[in-house]
């Protein structure tokens, strides 16, 4: 019997991370590693996803990290980066959903937004989880054994306004993680999705004022801002060992934002 308690030790592993050239993305692939994990890292700008492989090169060593540039709503990138990585490393065990089109959004009426803006939003966001998933699960059935861990949102929980589009895409996300749990769990691999709160990196937004941030600090039961290190403690739960019960689930992470 296998201590499941202590099962985070991710040597031998490897975990496909989109969006991971820098934000959560780039915590989680640099998280993975330091767990053991080797990790492919795709990410449409090449640029910042070869300046996160060399960070995680400086600290985890080389070989334990390649770079997959692709645009994960187009099935020939994806296919792509899933056979880059099965020459580099021979598996996939833990794909992460976690590109998607949002920081770059201001904030609008429904009414107000583009119908090309909506159209790129549903693009990345749901297109090319399903994508991703489409490719990585066939690799993961003939292990027997795989996490797929989709970032959906807090906001499908709140309705949030001014963000439609992006409200419909995660959406989508936590629907998709729920039809795909019941496809492959009787192929060993679980189907889970995270709901960030408010989760403030590097990346810029404009959008979110001073007095945005206080409120959303005062809906929180835990009053501190979340970072994207307390996502980083719940996906590597979901892809351990000590996670295969549980499946299908949308887990939020947002200190006390919403209940579920």
């Amino acid at each position: 019997m296998t201590d499941k308690a202590n099962a985070t030790d991710f040597a031998n592993r490897v975990a496909l991370i989109t969006g991971a050239g820098q934000g959560i993305g780039r915590v989680f692939a640099k998280g993975f590693a330091r767990a053991g994990a080797k990790i492919a890292i795709v990410e449409l700008n090449e640029a910042k996803a070869r300046a996160v492989a060399a960070e995680i090169e400086q600290e985890c060593g080389k070989g334990t990290v390649i770079v997959a540039p692709a645009d994960v709503a187009e099935p020939a990138d994806v296919d792509a980066a899933v056979a880059a990585t099965l020459t580099a490393f021979g598996r996939i065990d833990i794909a992460i959903n976690n590109a998607a089109i949002f920081s770059t959004l201001k904030m609008r009426p429904f009414e107000d937004i583009p119908f090309e803006e909506w159209r790129d939003v549903m693009r990345v966001n749901v297109d090319g989880v399903m994508l991703v998933a489409k490719a990585c699960a066939p690799v993961m059935r003939k292990s027997r054994h795989g996490r797929i861990i989709n970032i959906s949102s807090g906001v499908v929980t709140l309705g949030r306004p001014h963000y439609l589009h992006y409200v419909a895409s995660k959406a989508a996300v936590v629907g998709m993680t729920r039809a795909m749990a019941r496809e492959l769990g009787a192929d060993g691999i679980t189907v889970n999705a995270l709901l960030p709160g408010a989760t403030f990196t590097e990346i810029e937004r404009e959008t979110v004022t001073p007095e945005q941030k206080s409120q959303i600090l005062a809906m929180q039961c835990i009053k501190r801002h979340e970072t994207a290190d307390d996502l980083l403690a719940a996906a590597l739960y979901l892809a351990s060992d000590g996670a295969e019960f549980v499946t299908g689930q949308s887990i939020a992470v947002d200190g006390g934002t919403t209940f579920r």
